[in-house]
């Protein structure tokens, strides 16, 4: 629990500090900040393979008295794919600068920040498995505080038309300082950098599941990145900021997911799986209640996050709300999935919902606007949960194990209930007294509930 609430300290600090990055900048310049992030995330999946990610917690099960030294071969792994793309990259910048519309310096922070970033995921993954959270949390404090406080003082002292670049110059290199300590800390520990046994498992786990991560990326970034091919970065920034909003919440998700997931792969080895339907249920219901609230005052926090130039994006927030728990089901699945090692149905899966999703962008952006990116988002990730249950019955059956897991006749009944209200409150929207009188009696009914409320709460906890 301790490794949710610090990662819900970190990101609900970077968030509360977008609007004043937003009233410093024009959207042409946030927009900057939104394209690198959507390039990096795709340029990752490829030169960090996701080795912090899958495949990390099952090495460190696997390779039970060996954990530092499998770290320091993955950390190696990563600095020799962004090598290899360095010197393809630099011959042929100018046409890859070019497409991605960013130059050549924040294209080579992006490669250093990449190796850095895979050093501190998995070096905080490292820690979670021994639950050593004092260093954990040391790191992520120091890293919540002076990112913005750096950045704060880089874009007033730039001149307008640059702040962007200056902001995403500002947190990737504080970012990189931290990440290279923390990588000379565990090539030192680990000193087996090129360890052939783990390179091969690692390589072997994660090089098929490659197109899973550059779909789930896809999900992820192409909206935006096509918002700006079609419309203009003013648009992608406006998208990325209500993406903001609807998106911190997975960062909850995440934290959830990866503190709870050693507890899950640990009561499957036991053969005690039903204890995790009660624990899905109550996140289920957490997350959703969580959802509705930010899908309630989404004109307020997005007037706080923007101000007036940002207020349009206010229709995007529901139905990536909706897509967010969405999510949240399709991860319940994938963990199966990655604890049996089974990567092709997951693969498949993944692919033909991102392409329903470029497919549906290409349609929709020229036409209706970046509005109907948040609608082709929404019909992608319902495709895309759909597979990955189908992949998860299919792979319990071929393991000879009862469907006993999930309580599936809940959790959508979860859904389809938090589908319903969500709908129900956009067109409240401009009917602020309306909006407020019933976010004011969600709350008595959970201060009245809070006991209840309480339990669920100490469920997950248990959980974690």
């Amino acid at each position: 629990m301790v490794y949710t609430i610090c990662n819900l300290l970190q990101n609900g600090i970077a968030f509360l500090t977008v609007p004043i990055f937003t009233r410093l900048t024009v959207p042409e310049e946030m927009g900057y900040y939104t394209v690198y992030n959507s390039v990096e995330n795709i340029l990752m999946i490829f030169l960090t393979l996701n080795l912090a990610y899958g495949s990390f917690n099952t090495a460190m099960s696997k390779f039970e008295d060996k954990r530092d030294e499998y770290t320091s071969s993955v950390d190696m792994i990563c600095i020799m794919l962004t090598l290899a793309f360095l010197v393809i990259y630099l011959p042929f910048r100018s046409f890859f600068n070019a497409f991605v519309k960013l130059p050549t310096e924040l294209m080579l922070l992006m490669l250093g920040g990449i190796v850095m970033k895979n050093a501190m995921s998995c070096w905080t993954s490292r820690q979670r498995y021994d639950y050593r959270y004092k260093s954990v949390v040391a790191v992520s404090l120091l890293i919540t505080f002076a990112c913005p406080i750096i950045s704060y003082f880089a874009v007033i002292n730039t001149p307008s038309g640059l702040k962007g670049i200056a902001y995403v110059k500002a947190i990737n290199i504080t970012e990189i300082v931290v990440g290279s300590v923390i990588l000379a800390i565990c090539l030192t520990k680990g000193k087996q950098p090129f360890n052939k046994e783990f390179w091969k498992y690692a390589l072997r786990f994660n090089i098929p599941l490659i197109p899973y991560y550059l779909s789930q990326s896809i999900f992820n970034v192409s909206d935006r990145m096509m918002i700006d091919h079609y419309i203009g970065k003013d648009k992608s920034a406006i998208y990325g900021t209500s993406y903001t909003l609807a998106m911190i919440l997975t960062f909850v998700l995440n934290a959830i997911n990866n503190s709870y997931l050693p507890w899950l792969y640990r009561k499957m080895k036991a053969g005690e799986r039903k204890d995790n339907q009660k624990i899905a249920v109550y996140i289920a219901i957490l997350m959703s209640v969580l959802l509705v609230f930010v899908v309630a005052l989404a004109p307020e926090c997005i007037y706080f996050l923007g101000g007036e130039p940002y207020l349009e994006a206010v229709w995007v927030v529901p139905p990536v709300a909706i897509s967010l728990l969405l999510l949240f089901y399709s991860q319940m699945f994938i963990n199966i999935e990655f604890f049996y090692e089974e990567k092709k149905r997951l693969v498949y899966g993944t692919a033909v919902a991102a392409v329903l999703n470029v497919v549906l962008n290409v349609f929709a952006i020229p036409r209706f606007g970046f509005i109907s990116a948040a609608y082709t988002t929404l019909a992608s990730y319902m495709a895309f949960a759909g597979m990955n249950y189908i992949s998860y019955k299919k792979t319990i059956k071929d393991e000879g194990i009862p469907n006993d897991l999930y309580d599936m006749k809940k959790m959508m009944i979860i859904l389809a209930v938090f589908t319903a209200v969500t709908f129900l409150i956009m067109p409240l929207y401009n009917f602020y007294l309306v909006r407020y009188i019933i976010i004011l009696a969600i709350m008595i009914i959970l201060f009245i509930k809070r006991k209840m409320v309480m339990g669920i709460i100490n469920k997950i906890r248990e959980g974690n």
